[in-house]
């Protein structure tokens, strides 16, 4: 759970995984181009690809290829263990 923190933690990975819930399925040129003109990031594609390499690694985001493009999905499965562990109740 520690990775899902730590990939939280960042506002641009928060940013993606943003994106991810209002359309999945993204190449990292859909991502870097939905992160520029919706929430002005201007990072590089390298940036952007190291923190879905993050994302990947703490589970929030898998990847598959099509071809030879790679599309990210969003896994919200990791989400649901945080608020399994600690429900709100009141």
């Amino acid at each position: 759970m520690g990775d899902v923190f730590r990939a939280l933690a960042d506002p641009t990975r928060r940013q993606i995984l943003d994106e991810l819930v209002i359309r999945d399925g993204l190449t990292l040129f859909e991502i870097c181009a939905r992160l520029m003109t919706v929430h002005g990031v201007a990072s590089t594609r390298q940036a952007i690809s190291q923190h879905l390499a993050v994302l990947e690694e703490a589970d929030l985001v898998r990847t598959r290829r099509v071809g030879r493009t790679k599309i990210h999905d969003l896994n919200s499965a990791p989400l649901r263990a945080i608020t399994d562990r600690w429900p709100i109740t009141r």
